[in-house]
C-alpha cells in the first residue's frame, strides 16, 4: 500500500513532558500500550496538518508510556507538542490471528440479529468501549435499521457476537432487538 492509499490510525496522545530534556508522556491507545512503541512512521496532528515526528528513545513509566522525540532537547519546545494526536499507516500494524479484529475494521459494519421473523438491522457499530469487563460495540441506527435507538452490545465473541464478515461489513449478534 502506497503511503498515500494507507489509512491513518491515531495510536496515541502526547499527554504533557517529562523532565526537562525534550522526554514527553505518551497516552497509548495500543494493547498492550508498549507496542507503540515499536510503529515507526508516526505523524502528530497540527492544525496545519500532519507532521512526521520520531521517537529516538521511549519505555514504560508508571502507568503510560514516556519517549524522546529526536531533535527536541528542552521542555519549552517539549511543550509545543503536548495535546498532540500520534498517527501511523494501518499497514504498519501487525497481523491479526484469525478472529482477531482491530477496531477500526468493526466500525461501521453493520449489526444484524435474527428473530423468529428473520434477520434485522439494529445499527452500524458507532465506536468501542473499554469496561473492563469486556469491550462493547456502540450501535447507532442506520438507514434500513429497525428502529433509531442506540444500543451497547458486549463484545463477546462465540456468545453474543455470533459471526463477524469485514468484508461483507456486518456483525450477526445474539441479542434482542427490544435490549
Amino acid at each position: 500500500m502506497s503511503d498515500a492509499a494507507a489509512e491513518r490510525l491515531v495510536v496515541g496522545r502526547i499527554s504533557g513532558c517529562y523532565g526537562i530534556k525534550g522526554w514527553v508522556r505518551i497516552h497509548s491507545y495500543t494493547e498492550p500500550m508498549e507496542n507503540f512503541l515499536g510503529f515507526g512512521g508516526w505523524k502528530v496532528h497540527r492544525r496545519t496538518g500532519l507532521e512526521p515526528i520520531e521517537f529516538e528513545a521511549g519505555r514504560r513509566q508508571g502507568k503510560g508510556l514516556v519517549a524522546h522525540i529526536r531533535g527536541v532537547d528542552d521542555r519549552d519546545l517539549a511543550e509545543t507538542f503536548q495535546g498532540l494526536e500520534i498517527s501511523v499507516d494501518s499497514d504498519k500494524l501487525p497481523e491479526l490471528e484469525e478472529g482477531d479484529y482491530y477496531w477500526h475494521q468493526l466500525q461501521g459494519l453493520q449489526v444484524w440479529c435474527h428473530t423468529e421473523n428473520g434477520q434485522v438491522l439494529l445499527g452500524e457499530v458507532d465506536y468501542l468501549l473499554e469496561t473492563g469487563a469486556n469491550d462493547v460495540l456502540v450501535v447507532k441506527a442506520c438507514e434500513g435499521g429497525i428502529d433509531q435507538r442506540e444500543r451497547l452490545i458486549p463484545w463477546l465473541p462465540g456468545t453474543t457476537v455470533r459471526q463477524v464478515d469485514v468484508e461483507a461489513g456486518l456483525i450477526e449478534v445474539d441479542w434482542f432487538p427490544e435490549d
